[in-house]
């Protein structure tokens, strides 16, 4: 559903959205007015750089906070032996990831990066979490690359995996191909960033996104391999009325293993 305008008002608690085809209108306290005043937190955030403002443990981390706190319990959930993401940047969410391995009290986390900068490989190798961490530089879907990771995995290791480099759709299905085949039973691999699809028009946005983007890379895959399925972990706690992930830059994003 493309929004075209929004208004909220606050005296009669209600929330008007025209899109291209309907107007309607529904209660601020309502599961839906919280979707639609979602996206456009949502896409504010995103043309003020909103995710651009938060780190962990001292590292920039460029992650919405809500979508962090919800793979923090898939990760407790999991008590994978091995972390892999592809994209490194400043290692804020390798570091986020090593601090919840160490609380669990076992595991890794492997960090792939066609290139890591200089200040960051030095940031991330002074930082207190680094024993828990290995970098790989290299392309994510280059041979090289993915053998240098397998040689990381032991046979019997549950693994999980997050895609957060480059997020064309041609590059997120080839590393679905490639790393598919590393993910445990009953864990995920994650495509990231499928918010790409929602804010074609907005500042930094493509107008190929309507389409090239992790999200259709992600249903793509799984029309394609009946072993895997998308589906969204469940809440291990909710006492609100929100059943969803709305607010979130990974729809569409996670990606389960059934079988294999």
């Amino acid at each position: 559903m493309k929004i075209k305008s929004l208004n909220i008002d606050f005296e009669s608690d209600s929330v008007t959205a025209v899109t291209d085809d309907k107007t309607m209108t529904v209660g601020i306290g309502t599961e839906e007015g919280f979707k639609l005043i979602s996206k456009a937190m949502l896409r504010t955030g995103w043309d003020n750089k909103y995710v651009y403002s938060f780190s962990w443990l001292g590292r920039p981390i460029i992650q919405l906070p809500d979508d962090m706190i919800r793979i923090q319990e898939l990760i407790y959930q999991i008590k994978p032996d091995v972390i892999i993401e592809t994209g490194v940047a400043h290692g804020g969410s390798l570091v986020f990831y090593a601090s919840i391995m160490k609380a669990i009290g076992k595991g890794k986390v492997i960090g792939v990066d066609v290139e890591i900068r200089p200040h960051n490989r030095h940031a991330i190798e002074s930082h207190e979490l680094f024993e828990m961490i290995t970098l790989i530089e290299g392309d994510s879907i280059a041979d090289a690359t993915i053998s240098s990771v397998k040689q990381q995995i032991e046979s019997d290791q549950t693994v999980l995996i997050f895609l957060d480099a480059k997020h064309t759709k041609d590059h997120v299905l080839a590393e679905l191909d490639a790393y598919s085949p590393l993910v445990s039973k009953n864990s995920y691999i994650v495509a990231m960033d499928g918010i790409m699809k929602d804010v074609v028009g907005a500042p930094r946005a493509s107008d190929d996104w309507s389409w090239n983007n992790p999200y259709e890379a992600a249903k793509e895959f799984c029309s394609l391999h009946d072993e895997f399925t998308l589906e969204e972990p469940e809440f291990p706690f909710n006492e609100g009325t929100i059943n969803q992930r709305y607010l979130t830059y990974w729809p569409g994003a996670f990606i389960k293993r059934l079988n294999g």
